[in-house]
């Protein structure tokens, strides 16, 4: 099933929009314990991928995941660019001859997931986006098992999301330049963890909407 240029604009679009609209605060969080860059990296790459949109929009979603990740890889600097480029080949390849609905997109998510977790050497727990999106995953496993309403599914995957991301502000960082700071950084949103959440919400607003 291909998907549509337009509906791949308005997800770029929606998470282009909700980054640059809090850019300002997440360069605050990374220049509070990283490295200061993450959220030119990240608008760089959403730059990239809203390029690609008419062409994304003529292939299946196997083949624009794909091509997803490795625009990410190419144009998105730091630790972030091959995290989020790995994570999108890992659902490309999970997805494929497969059916894209909500079973299937949770099986792939998931597998994404952890192939983040490991290229990054990371998991739940050590203040990264992965506090973030390994919840996620397992929101959308939940609502896909218990074949649960979109409306509801999405509502609750944003709560799960925001959660997720609070919940860095009390952790010790174990990877990147904040795992240097040890106690310091506690106290700090990760910055991965807030732009991620982000996205999700933007994303999952987009097909709220498209479901009115």
């Amino acid at each position: 099933m291909p998907a549509s240029t337009s509906e791949i604009k308005a997800y770029i679009q929606a998470a282009a929009i909700v980054i640059r609209e809090h850019a300002e605060e997440v360069a605050a969080l990374d220049q509070a314990i990283g490295d200061g860059d993450h959220v030119a990296n990240l608008q760089r790459g959403l730059a990239a991928l809203d390029s690609l949109a008419e062409e994304l929009g003529q292939m299946d979603w196997p083949a624009a995941f794909q091509k997803i990740g490795m625009s990410l890889m190419s144009s998105v600097g730091g630790a972030s660019g091959s995290l989020y480029g790995t994570f999108f080949l890992a659902m490309s390849k999970a997805i494929r001859n497969k059916e894209m609905n909500l079973p299937n997109l949770a099986e792939a998510f998931s597998q994404g997931v952890e192939a983040m977790k490991q290229r990054g050497k990371a998991d739940l727990g050590e203040k990264t986006m992965l506090d973030v999106l390994i919840p996620v995953a397992n929101a959308l496993q939940q609502a896909a098992q218990e074949s649960w309403a979109l409306p509801q599914a999405l509502e609750n995957i944003n709560r799960v999301a925001e959660a997720g991301c609070e919940s860095t502000r009390d952790l010790i960082a174990t990877k990147g330049r904040a795992s240097f700071l040890g106690e310091r950084a506690r106290g700090h949103i990760d910055a991965g963890a807030r732009t991620s959440q982000l996205m999700i919400g933007a994303i999952g607003d987009v097909v709220a909407k498209s479901l009115q």
